[in-house]
């Protein structure tokens, strides 16, 4: 499955993965669930949830520093 994955003031990751959850597209991009929201049509949806949208929007919750 193709995946064009946004983080907000990140970037845009085009992503290719064999039937993935959110959380395995956030663990592509190195990033933990406990520090994002994954949203899809401007909702969250759940990490453990099976990717049924072609295009996603993570927020990051926490910024480093």
């Amino acid at each position: 499955m193709d995946v064009t994955v946004e983080v907000v003031g990140e970037g845009t990751h085009d992503l290719t993965l064999q039937e993935p959850t959110y959380a395995d597209l956030l663990s592509e991009l190195d990033l933990s669930p406990h520090e994002v929201s994954v949203m899809v049509d401007g909702r969250p949806v759940p990490e453990d949830q099976p990717v049924e949208a072609d295009r996603v929007r993570v927020l990051r919750l926490i910024t480093g520093g």
